[in-house]
């Protein structure tokens, strides 16, 4: 029988309260609240800190606080900025590409609860990953919902409810967001 955790990176629904995936989660907001106590100028120990964190070595550069489920089911590509309160739930994979600037407050969410209200009271849940591509802008409070990707070189407007997959090279903006223009340069 396939543990929760394996139920839950299959993208199956699994419980959340499974011992193992609440451990993975409290050292993940211990680790984040470590991040949030460095003094300014800490370079070697925010470095040491975020591999542990994403459990690999990244030169991404994350402005405290910052909250995330595991961590471990992020992958960053380089260059990447979160600016403070950036939230990702990473029950599923969470993939940002290079050089994606995230503003204040963007929320990535890969968790879903189940529609039938007598299946969400079973506590049940599953999740949908997200992909953000290279050299993205998500404005401040933009909410990056489950199952979305953003094509490269795309720009998300500052508090955007984003449901839908994002083309390249396009702005997106408002709730829910859609396509204002293209960025492609003629």
């Amino acid at each position: 029988m396939p543990s929760e955790k394996t139920r839950m990176l299959a993208g199956e629904l699994y419980d959340g309260q499974d011992p193992e995936l609440v451990a993975d989660r409290l050292r993940a907001r211990e680790l984040s609240q470590v991040l949030v106590a460095l003094p300014p100028g800490a370079n070697a120990e925010r470095a040491d800190l975020l591999a542990q964190l994403f459990r690999a070595p990244t030169d991404a550069y994350v402005t405290p606080p910052f909250f995330c489920d595991y961590g471990w089911n992020i992958n960053l590509g380089r260059n990447v900025y979160f600016n403070v309160n950036c939230v990702i739930l990473d029950v599923a994979r969470v993939n940002i590409g290079d050089n994606v600037l995230l503003g204040p407050a963007v929320q990535i969410y890969t968790p879903l609860h189940p529609m039938a209200a007598a299946e969400r009271r079973s506590g049940l849940e599953y999740a949908r990953p997200v992909s953000i591509g290279d050299d993205v802008w998500i404005g401040g409070g933009a909410i990056i919902c489950p199952g979305v990707s953003i094509g490269p070189r795309s720009v998300v407007g500052a508090g955007s409810v984003v449901v839908k997959d994002v083309p390249a090279d396009v702005l997106v903006a408002g709730n829910p967001a859609r396509i204002i223009r293209s960025l492609v340069q003629e």
